[in-house]
């Protein structure tokens, strides 16, 4: 004979306690006219054949097939039929879960074109208040099958899906330095929240308060950004460092020649990164590295023709007065100077834009002469 279940209730919730199933070992056995009892804070779900059937909010039911048409109409009872059932009730905490902290296990990334590498690890932590808004959606998400759900089982999930939605609005928003992405964190605890939530409803759960510090950023070597990056964002810093110490090694030499060789290797660089991506970029990914590069070595050339412009004035003169100089008068120097960006173009060291540019701001100066 099965052991009928009269009177099912769960008065005793735990602090942290999500989901708790009735009976704990084994289906129950109920019948239409058990009392089924459910706290203020709390929910009833009735789940057979691992589906979530019909859901009992607060107060003392009476097990009947008018409130448990689901069930009913699955296992075919009677209208006052007094035949036992199995099935299992999960209790459902709804109450608010208030200061439940969370924070990023992994560091957020955003591109900052304009700043340091071009790149930011995006670091912050805060506190949330969640509750459970559909209790058959979660228990279907989370608990079938399982005896008893508390918070610590599904914190990590919460947080990444959390922090999934954050990397996302971040993302969207098109956020490129730090004072940026803390203006969208600011919204996200205000009427960006319900953004948020839009994804957290599919999961049957609501955050109803969100609390963040400010980003703060993680500073890693370029060696070790390769292990938080997609190996084409770490292609591109690697470029950027490059040509960062470049920069710093020309403004630590005081010849010109120096500064104009180093531009030179710069070039090189560029021209080199960009055979090693070519396989894996496709031709959009290509065109705005390309792109950037042009642009990259416009100033680096700005910065040697002014270096070369402050030498002139600290240094001595070439011993060969047609030598090519960084600021030249005569028709000799400019020549001299147009003969130096032909062979700088034949060997690679400069772009063709920048050719253009150069020598058509020169000739002009050398016609007007």
């Amino acid at each position: 004979m099965p052991r009928i279940i009269d009177v099912i209730e769960h008065p005793n919730v735990a602090r942290d306690e999500l989901v708790y199933r009735l009976p704990q070992d084994g289906q129950g056995d109920f019948r239409m006219g058990s009392q089924l009892i459910v706290s203020e804070g709390q929910a009833a779900v009735f789940v057979r054949g691992g589906k979530a059937l019909d859901t009992f909010g607060p107060g003392r039911h009476t097990l009947s097939t008018a409130n448990l048409p689901i069930l009913s109409g699955l296992i075919g009872l009677a209208t006052s039929g007094r035949t036992p059932f199995t099935a299992y009730v999960y209790y459902v905490n709804l109450r608010d879960m208030p200061q439940v902290p969370w924070g990023t296990s992994k560091p957020i990334i955003i591109k900052t074109p304009n700043t340091g590498l071009g790149v930011a690890l995006l670091r912050t932590h805060g506190v949330m208040e969640i509750s459970i808004s559909d209790p058959g959606l979660f228990v279907m998400k989370y608990a079938i099958n399982e005896r008893m759900m508390r918070l610590s089982d599904i914190k990590d999930r919460i947080q990444t899906l959390l922090l999934g939605e954050i990397s996302s609005l971040l993302l969207k928003s098109g956020a490129q330095d730090i004072m940026e992405a803390n203006v969208i964190l600011e919204e996200i605890e205000g009427a960006m929240l319900a953004k948020v939530n839009e994804k957290f409803a599919e999961f049957g759960m609501q955050i109803k308060a969100f609390e963040a510090n400010p980003f703060d950023s993680m500073n890693v070597s370029t060696e070790e950004l390769r292990d938080y990056v997609p190996r084409d964002v770490w292609l591109e810093v690697l470029e950027r460092q490059k040509r960062l110490d470049i920069g710093m090694a020309a403004a630590q030499n005081e010849g010109a020649g120096g500064g104009l060789a180093a531009a030179g290797i710069g070039f090189g660089v560029g021209q080199n990164l960009g055979g090693m991506m070519g396989g894996n970029q496709s031709n959009e990914q290509l065109a705005q590295m390309q792109a950037q590069m042009q642009q990259q070595q416009m100033m680096m050339q700005q910065m040697m023709m002014q270096m070369m412009q402050q030498n002139q004035q600290t240094n001595q003169p070439p011993a060969q007065p047609a030598a090519p100089v960084s600021n030249p008068q005569t028709k000799e120097e400019i020549q001299a100077l147009i003969d130096s960006l032909d062979m700088k173009l034949a060997m690679g060291e400069i772009s063709e834009e920048i050719y253009n540019k150069l020598v058509a701001k020169w000739q002009a100066k050398l016609d007007s002469m």
